[in-house]
């Protein structure tokens, strides 16, 4: 989406121009900004498209932006964080951020990224059917089909893989599943999960060992993968 509106949060003075000049150097509009209080103002001045949020940062940090950002808008936040930020990337996907990419970062997997958080953005509808490779939702209908033929799904299962392809591309943390589908008492009980998604390998890869649909996020939960078509 050349053209997008990219703000970029990041006390790294060297991280800040190398993003800047990345992003530029692929035909975006960049604003690069040092601090939270920096990025909620140019937030509400320039409405951005996309947000590359560093999470630690001086003054109100990533956590805070992200929490205040959210309230106003459902535009795409791309976090960034350090090898050793686990817990607080998890709390950031929590407040609502869309992914991660854990530093260091080539420029190939950053604009890759971008392009998918774009995209989503772009794309987002109530639509009825929801379609990827040979699998095939009709929400309406509850009805899943893997190449032209029918998926018998528990409602447990049904109601997982909704909420993980009405997010796909997204990095979905256990406990905000559980909490969209169990409900807030079960975001502890990741284990309900595992089995459900286990389930769903089962049913719907080629390779349950290798999953290309539902895909693990070491130490954070889940993405539902976009395949291409038959």
């Amino acid at each position: 989406m050349s053209g997008a509106r990219v703000l970029v949060v990041d006390d790294e003075p060297h991280m800040l121009r190398s993003l800047r000049l990345t992003l530029a150097g692929s035909g975006y509009d960049v604003a690069p900004v040092s601090t939270g209080e920096a990025a909620l103002a140019e937030f509400a001045r320039r409405l951005p498209d996309v947000i590359l949020l560093d999470l630690m940062l001086p003054g109100i940090d990533g956590l805070e932006v992200c929490r205040q950002v959210r309230q106003r808008s459902d535009v795409p936040i791309i976090v960034l964080s350090a090898q050793g930020d686990e817990p607080i990337k998890v709390q950031a996907l929590d407040l609502g951020a869309d992914d991660y990419l854990t530093k260091p970062f080539g420029a190939a997997e950053l604009l890759a990224r971008l392009r998918v958080a774009l995209r989503r953005s772009a794309g987002r509808s109530d639509a009825p059917v929801f379609e990827t490779g040979p699998l095939r939702i009709d929400f309406e209908r509850r009805a899943v089909t893997l190449h032209h033929l029918p998926v018998a799904l528990t409602p447990k299962e049904y109601d997982v893989l909704k909420y993980l392809a009405t997010n796909a591309g997204r990095a979905l943390t256990h406990a905000g599943i559980l909490r969209a589908v169990w409900g807030k008492e079960y975001a502890t009980e990741a284990q309900y999960l595992r089995n459900v998604v286990l389930g769903l390998r089962r049913k719907l890869e080629a390779d349950p060992a290798r999953p290309a649909l539902i895909q693990t996020e070491p130490g954070v939960g889940y993405r539902f993968c976009l395949v291409a078509s038959d």
